[in-house]
């Protein structure tokens, strides 16, 4: 074969390579899959090979999957039923406007503004969008930081330290060493270290790194199980090999994560609250329909008339003008009943949430999530970095008795790499005994780990199972008992860990291999003395053993009660899902007696030959053993109760095992501690093959998925979307990240995440903290409670404004309020109530009731009635104020006739179209402010001008009436009474700075010439508030109807 000179059909070769069922590189001996690949790993292949391969395969990097272009963006931000509605209007509006603008003065100002106002609200929206899914590529983006830049490669049969790692190509024969990131997924040849470890647990989900070896595995085998094969991506943390590249690109398991990520991107759904809001604004456009027509129908005997000959209509009259004078009646309905500021206050209302949930330490990246959370019903959670810790710690310690079959057994607090976090139970006090001093010297030693203090947290160096180990030192104390880990609370982490190391000298090591499953070094005393300190797996260490050390530090012959004993002892902690490290030492070194680490010494080269290390490491004297694990966060047992309560159901889905996963997932309340599981605990393959997956999720309590693969973790995700779930997936790997992406609320790890998962996510945990995520599930339904009461609180508004026009058009008198006065009242008087009814106290209860279904109306029927009556009364009241004012000159004891108006009868009103037939019709002139209006010239032009303070007092009691509607809506069901309305002060200061406004454009000239309206009196001002108080005397009634249905209601439910 040569250097695969000889390879033929490029085609062939990718078919197979392609076709995992063909080629399943980790089934298949090294050496045939060199012949499958036609190369050899001394030579390499060929410069001109390669160029064939890479015409095949491409080169080895992720792709850059095309997006939707910026314009399709931007279309798609008016793919909305509101914003459609908005764009016809405006549209209908300036076309009008320009129509108008013939007339010239300052007319044509007012008649801008409206259509103006309305775009600018169109583009700033489209921008947020535009923003917001443009960032959801980051994700693909973050991840191709993960591939390595470089890789040492064999190419016509010498050594290339530094080539470009996206020039690799199937066949390549790669060089690993400690350090190196993986550059393509790879199957190992062989093995120039002992051991080879790898940390693939942001791919995989392990909890610990992973030992590889050249031999073939099943064929079956999840991506845990494939023990021969390193995969794109992940970390050698210890050892060298010689690797053959199987895949590159978009074909490695981390390219399936980027091509997951980018279909899980496609699938995003909308919000609830999206959903909600579309589908009214479906409802909304239909009635606008039916109001527009209905309102013409009206009206049509204005624009068009005709008589009836022999039966037959003939001489048709149309008004071009009155014709287009009742369409701007419909395009105020469109505004009247279109919320414009819905938006704008949604987005603050969520905006406000993220700083208080960030106050939490969660970081929401994405501000519909917010409101997504508070219907949240599945918690999908990670175990590692999650529900644990990610950080090894010893949870037992074993040290051997005063007899030889007796033993000591010490539980070791703390979770985390902290020397200062927790203590051992039950530690004697003063100087520590011989033989946990020789456990101390051990653990310090035989150890390539370290610890130290990174800002607010500790992190590990090297292996973290002996990281894990330091910290158990530092917390064992100075052999003499004084200074001790509980005495101190800072400095430095491995102050113990360094004496020991002063004492002992480090000069030689036996490395950790898979087949004696140890690790040894060789140290010199201060005395001058060589010894051997070995740690490893019990059952190795136990059979190496032929004595061991008591409590007083004599050695005893290790006989069958001391065996069975301490077999007994890992047993117990094996089943409670521990991984036992055992110690041991040798004084008695024979040929290593005089070493000193010189390479000249006789000795030196036995330990070039690690096929000697079992024989050096025999006749040991075992010491004691350790139980570890990767623990669960304290504060999680808690946080899962408190889930149980909310009705939020908690799913686990790990990539760790399943006996490891189902003992935390007992100790932290997911699976009661004598719960039978079988039938809620399965591995991510033994779900795929369930005949009924969409009623195993159904199952009520805690889930467990273990060996969980990505696309297992989507699966999972899908279905409980498709048995409608609101689903929140937490995770911090890159195999996290297409579950993040599809799931309705992604949450990724702030500290222990990788950027892939925190681009994929929703929101970001600054504390990689479960509980976390509990209290942001309670800020967001509170939230989510505050924008019914703000969405409910603005529609009534609209309801009224329709209410009002569509009176006008029925009772046939002057239009009363214009589109730019309602898009005012709409986007700028509303605004700040809306925005301040998010402030409103959260509801004690609120995480003691099941969450919300996402399919949950915002408004139920009564709610609608109510609002319904509120919105008649809004319509009546801005009406009639109208009306009040040309036909009386006083209401309820308030004079009215100070200004001078001249009163005309209902009768004209709503004839006032015809005021040019009426004969001997004259007004006196009337002031308004500084102003005076008189019109000798055109009499009938009092209904058209002179309507200005009638205007003014229409508008005025809109904003009135809203401003106390506001208060209703402190509550959907209380009573003002019991709520008053300083329970929120934000809305007191709210409705003053709305007046305020509004005060602004009326005695403001030149707004108030914008706006169309005139300065009030005080006895204007009486009438105003007059008319508008009792709608909450009319809410409050209908309140407390609300509360008596709801009463009688209960108790028939209680009575069946």
């Amino acid at each position: 074969m040569g250097r695969g000179e000889n390879y033929g059909n490029g085609e062939e070769l990718n078919t197979m390579i392609s076709n995992e069922a063909v080629f399943v590189a980790w089934a298949k001996d090294p050496r045939e899959c060199e012949e499958l690949l036609n190369v050899r790993r001394e030579d390499g292949l060929s410069n001109e090979e390669v160029e064939k391969r890479r015409r095949v395969f491409g080169w080895n990097e992720l792709e850059k999957l095309e997006g939707q272009s910026i314009i399709r963006l931007i279309l798609d931000q008016f793919n909305d039923t509101l914003v459609r509605i908005l764009l016809v209007a405006a549209v209908v509006s300036f076309v009008l406007a320009w129509y108008d603008g013939d007339e010239g003065g300052e007319m044509e100002i007012t008649a801008f503004v409206e259509p103006l106002v309305i775009f600018l609200i169109l583009i700033v929206n489209a921008i947020v969008g535009v923003w917001q899914e443009s960032n959801a590529e980051k994700a693909l983006e973050a991840l191709k930081e993960i591939q390595s830049a470089q890789a040492t490669v064999i190419r016509d049969g010498e050594k290339n330290s530094n080539l470009p790692a996206k020039e690799l190509v199937p066949g390549d024969i790669v060089e690993l060493r400690v350090g190196d990131k993986v550059p393509a997924d790879m199957r190992v040849l062989s093995l120039i270290s002992s051991t080879l470890r790898l940390e693939q647990g942001s791919l995989t989900g392990e909890s610990e790194a992973v030992s590889k070896t050249v031999k073939p595995v099943p064929e079956e085998s999840e991506i845990q199980g494939k023990k021969c094969m390193v995969f794109a991506g992940t970390t050698v943390v210890n050892g060298n090999c010689i690797c053959l590249v199987t895949q590159t690109g978009m074909n490695t398991e981390i390219g399936k994560v980027h091509s997951q990520i980018h279909e899980a991107a496609q699938s995003e759904e909308d919000t609830p609250l999206k959903k909600k809001l579309n589908e009214f604004g479906e409802v909304l456009t239909i009635l606008i329909g039916l109001i527009c027509a209905l309102v013409w129908l009206i009206n049509v005997k204005y624009f068009l008339s005709w008589d009836y000959v022999d039966g037959w209509p003939t001489n048709f009259k149309f008004s071009f003008e009155k014709c287009t004078y009742y369409f701007e009646i419909a395009v105020a309905l469109a505004v009247a009943a279109i919320p414009e500021g819905l938006p704008a206050v949604i987005t603050t209302c969520l905006a406000l949430g993220t700083r208080k949930m960030a106050q939490k330490n969660a970081l929401v990246r994405k501000l519909p999530s917010v409101e997504t959370l508070g219907c949240t019903t599945v918690i999908c959670s990670d175990k590692t970095g999650t529900l644990t810790t990610n950080q090894m710690a010893v949870v037992k310690l074993v040290a051997m008795g005063p007899q030889g079959h007796s033993l000591r057994s010490f539980n070791v607090d703390g979770t985390t790499y902290n020397p200062f976090d927790g203590e051992i139970q039950n530690w004697p006090l003063g100087q520590m005994d011989t033989n946990l001093q020789t456990i101390a010297k051990i653990a310090a030693i035989c150890n390539d780990a370290g610890i130290e203090h990174n800002g607010t947290h500790y992190v590990s160096s090297g292996m973290p199972t002996e990281a894990a180990l330091k910290v158990l030192v530092e917390k064992m104390g100075l052999p003499d008992g004084k200074d001790t880990n509980s005495s101190i609370t800072g400095g430095d982490a491995q102050r113990c860990c360094q004496r020991w190391s002063e004492t002992n000298s480090r000069i030689g090591t036996l490395e950790f291999d898979r087949d004696r499953k140890s690790m040894g070094v060789i140290v010199s005393s201060i005395s001058g003395r060589n010894s051997l300190l070995v740690k490893g797996a019990v059952e190795n260490l136990l059979d190496r053993s032929s004595f061991i050390q008591l409590l007083d530090g004599s050695v005893v012959e290790l006989d069958q009660n001391a065996r069975k004993a301490i077999l007994q002892s890992l047993h117990e902690m094996s089943s409670s899902a521990l991984r036992v490290l055992g110690f041991a030492y040798k004084d008695d070194l024979a040929e290593f007696a005089t070493y000193t680490g010189d390479e000249d010494h006789p000795a030196h080269e036995l330990l070039l030959n690690p096929s000697y290390y079992s024989s050096i490491e025999s006749k040991l004297v075992f010491a004691g053993l350790a139980g570890l694990r990767d623990p669960p966060r304290k504060e999680v047992r808690q946080a899962i109760e408190d889930c149980k309560i909310a009705g939020i159901q908690v799913m686990v889905i790990t990539g760790d095992n399943k006996n490891t996963a189902e003992a935390i997932c007992r100790e932290i309340g997911v699976f009661g501690l004598n719960e039978d599981i079988s039938s809620k605990s399965l591995t991510g393959r033994e779900f795929m093959d369930h005949r009924d997956k969409k009623s195993h999720l159904k199952q009520s309590g805690g889930l467990l998925f273990s060996r969980a693969e990505p696309r297992h973790k989507q699966e999972i995700v899908r279905l409980l979307k498709e048995n409608g779930e609101v689903v929140a997936m937490t995770g911090d790997g890159v195999n996290d990240a297409p579950a993040l992406k599809l799931a309705d609320i992604g949450i990724a790890m702030g500290i222990a995440g990788t950027e892939v998962a925190k681009e994929a996510s929703d929101m970001v945990l600054a504390d990689d903290n479960f509980s976390t995520i509990v209290a942001a599930v309670g800020e967001g339904r509170s939230i989510y409670n505050n924008m019914k009461a703000f969405i409910r609180y603005m529609i009534s508004s609209n309801i009224g404004e329709v209410a009002s026009i569509f009176l006008t058009a029925a009772l046939g008198i002057p239009e009363g309020l214009i589109p730019v006065q309602l898009l005012w009242v709409n986007l700028v008087t509303d605004g700040p109530p809306a925005t301040a009814l998010g402030f409103n106290p959260p509801d004690k209860y609120i995480m003691k009731k099941p969450p919300r279904r996402s399919d949950d109306s915002l408004i139920s029927a009564w709610i609608l009635f109510r609002y319904l009556v509120i919105g008649l009364y809004v319509g009546i009241a801005t009406v009639g104020v109208f009306i009040i004012w040309f036909t009386q000159d006083s209401f309820l004891g308030i004079d009215l006739s100070k200004d001078g108006h001249s009163l005309v009868s209902y009768s004209q009103l709503s004839n006032w179209d015809q005021c040019t037939s009426w004969g001997n019709f004259s007004v006196s002139p009337f002031t308004a402010g500084s102003q005076v209006f008189n019109f000798d010239t055109d009499p009938c032009d009092y209904f058209q001008t002179g309507k200005v303070k009638a205007m003014t007092l229409s508008l005025s009691v809109l904003v009135a009436i809203e401003m106390f509607n506001s208060l209703n809506a402190l509550s959907e069901d209380v009573s003002l009474l019991s709520m008053p309305p300083w329970v929120n002060p934000w809305l007191l200061l709210a409705m003053s700075v709305s007046f305020g406004l509004h005060f602004l454009i009326l005695y403001v000239p030149f707004l108030a010439q914008i706006f169309g309206i005139v300065p009030l009196s005080l006895n204007e001002w009486l009438l105003v508030v007059a008319v508008a108080f009792p709608v909450i005397l009319i809410d409050e009634v209908l309140k407390f109807v609300g509360r008596c249905t709801q009463s009688k209601s209960s108790l028939k439910l209680k009575a069946e």
